[in-house]
């Protein structure tokens, strides 16, 4: 019997096309991978509203950049570089600042999923306090940290969660892996690109 696929199918497929043939980040292909993770978000629940919200203006406003001009900046990277060269991307309306935190917002999913696969007796509280401890939290002032802690709470249990996911089946906890293996070494090299451009830094 064929694979019917599972939630995070569209987005493992997606990270294959995110490069050029030149090895060049492409700006469409890699939002398009962000988004399809917005309806995984939505099995969070309440808890998680903000962060699909942050995500998704972001999101929004690197597309809205791009269409823009969609050949001007069909690559990535060459959204950052026209506000570098205007010296305002350093604004918090800047496409510069939607990517870093957009990478950082998918650096904590990519970990939080990575602790689901690796951690099966891991209850989902700790699994989203412990990716947070490695990815968000050194970024966020108090107020932000403090309403993230309470989204965590709100988290609902790991079974639930994975059922509505489709249930913890091998088939799902295999595009998992896969998606957090695949998807990882995009984000790095954003930051690497970010770090180059001295962007990698900035706090909440």
């Amino acid at each position: 019997m064929a694979r019917s696929g599972t939630v995070f199918t569209s987005a493992l497929e997606g990270t294959n096309h995110v490069k050029s043939e030149t090895g060049e980040m492409l700006t469409k292909p890699f939002l398009d991978v962000c988004k399809h993770l917005l309806p995984v978000l939505d099995k969070f629940g309440a808890a998680f509203a903000p962060v699909k919200s942050d995500i998704g203006n972001n999101i929004s406003r690197l597309d809205s950049k791009y269409s823009s001009n969609p050949s001007e900046f069909n690559l990535l990277y060459s959204l950052v570089q026209v506000e570098i060269e205007a010296k305002n991307a350093k604004s918090s309306s800047s496409c510069t600042n939607a990517l870093l935190w957009l990478t950082r917002a998918m650096d904590y999913l990519v970990e939080l999923f990575r602790n689901l696969h690796d951690n099966p007796d891991w209850p989902m509280s700790k699994a989203c306090s412990e990716a947070y401890g490695k990815t968000l939290k050194k970024w966020h002032n108090w107020l932000a940290s403090s309403s993230f802690s309470v989204g965590i709470k709100l988290a609902p249990d790991r079974k639930k969660f994975m059922d509505i996911l489709g249930g913890e089946t091998p088939d799902l906890n295999s595009d998992i892996g896969k998606f957090c293996t695949n998807f990882s070494p995009l984000l790095q090299e954003n930051h690497k690109f970010l770090d180059s451009v001295g962007m990698d830094n900035v706090k909440a």
